[in-house]
């Protein structure tokens, strides 16, 4: 696959251990580095460190950030599809979508924190039962934005993260805008192939569908190598409650590079 997309660069702005004050520094001083997304995630509890440390909820964040916010696109990295009507989630996408006068990315996943489901009383099922689940609600999200007054302020991108080939990639060619995957550049290039493949198979352009991956260390590692793999949005995690945008800094510039070369 080839494509003249520009590079953009994500955050991933993990909402653990911090107190929301020192969050939402974190989201401006992104914005004015130049960063063009931030990301947050959908749980209740934290993924590692202390596991009953500090935590925020994904959607009420959103919102907030539509407001604190002015440039940036702003998503999840990823919505779990279990947590919420499909009909709901369309809402509450399309609602932030006006917040924020169109910089909303709805990223969405199928799940998988089995912590999550227990607490908060959610049926933790199979990964190939969530999968199917996933597979039902996406086309119903299409169908409550076709349906909801005022409409969304445009056609909101769909984010589908995940690699599973024979689902997860099927549904982003049927559904996304935009693939996140993960793993090294040998991953990456097999799985941005298999979503390809699903591309020509329903008669989707594959250049439709923009490839984003997370990435760790320094540009100069594997900068190079995933854009030549395909990637155009590389994202970067930080965790609370220490956030450090330096290396996101690196990332800015090395992006600044390559779109204007």
């Amino acid at each position: 696959m080839t494509t003249d997309r520009p590079v953009r660069i994500g955050l991933q702005l993990q909402p653990q251990h911090a107190d929301y004050s020192e969050i939402r520094r974190t989201v401006a001083a992104a914005e004015e580095a130049g960063v063009d997304i931030v990301f947050n995630w959908d749980h209740f509890f934290p993924l590692y460190g202390e596991p009953d440390g500090k935590h925020f909820e994904c959607w009420t964040m959103l919102g907030a950030w539509a407001e604190a916010t002015s440039r940036v696109e702003i998503g999840a990295l990823v919505t779990c599809n279990s947590y919420r009507n499909p009909e709901l989630l369309a809402d509450m996408a399309r609602t932030v979508d006006h917040i924020s006068d169109g910089r909303l990315i709805l990223g969405i996943g199928s799940g998988w924190f089995q912590r999550d489901y227990d607490e908060y009383g959610y049926e933790f099922g199979t990964a190939g039962g969530r999968l199917t689940e996933l597979g039902k609600a996406l086309p119903r999200i299409r169908e409550r934005w076709g349906r909801l007054n005022p409409a969304p302020t445009r056609d909101i991108p769909v984010l589908i993260g995940g690699g599973g080939e024979k689902k997860t990639l099927r549904y982003t060619a049927e559904h996304a805008t935009i693939w996140h995957g993960f793993g090294d550049v040998e991953t990456f290039t097999h799985k941005t192939g298999v979503l390809d493949g699903h591309c020509r198979d329903i008669g989707r352009d594959p250049s439709e569908i923009e490839r984003s991956v997370a990435v760790e260390g320094a540009p100069s590692e594997n900068g190079q190598a995933l854009l030549d793999a395909g990637a155009r949005l590389f994202t970067i995690g930080q965790d609370g409650p220490d956030y450090d945008l330096g290396k996101l800094g690196d990332w800015i510039a090395w992006r600044d590079e390559q779109n204007a070369a």
